[in-house]
């Protein structure tokens, strides 16, 4: 897929095959057996020409990526430790690419925590001005100036 992506175009068998001999030895049958199978598994898609076939990718390398990753990903029983662990493993580099990639996609960087109800430090009631029938000054244990009563009053 690497030598099929590189070109961005249909490629024939000898084309791919030249460009691997570059690197090593291999077959004209190696090569065509892997473009077939990849054709097979519906990664690539070919036409005739003459008596060969030119071979073109079907999606992209990045999509391609994204697929492996978006699989492997639903595949973890704990999502989200996978992903605090995948994004553990990431370089700075690669950080910075997925701030970027979540900037484009409208994700904002670091999202506001949302603010925590206000509770009187005394008593742990939620907001004491939150009910407008009640008079702070009725309940003391309610009223942040009030002096606590004495025992027994």
């Amino acid at each position: 897929m690497t030598r099929v992506w590189k070109w961005n175009r249909p490629v024939t068998v000898r084309e791919v095959l030249e460009d691997l001999q570059q690197e090593r030895s291999i077959a004209y049958t190696t090569v065509m057996t892997v473009l077939d199978n990849l054709h097979q598994k519906g990664w690539v898609r070919r036409e005739a020409e003459g008596r060969a076939y030119r071979y073109e990718a079907v999606s992209t390398r990045a999509a391609y990526a994204a697929a492996l990753m978006n699989d492997a990903w639903s595949q973890s029983d704990n999502p989200a430790a996978a992903l605090v662990a995948f994004f553990g493993m990431m370089s700075e580099e690669q950080r910075q690419a997925l701030r970027d990639a979540a900037r484009i996609v409208g994700i904002p960087e670091s999202p506001e925590p949302e603010p925590k109800p206000r509770t009187h430090p005394d008593t742990q009631v939620e907001n004491p001005a939150a009910n407008p029938n009640e008079n702070p000054t009725d309940n003391p244990t309610q009223n942040p100036g009030s002096a606590p009563e004495a025992p027994g009053r």
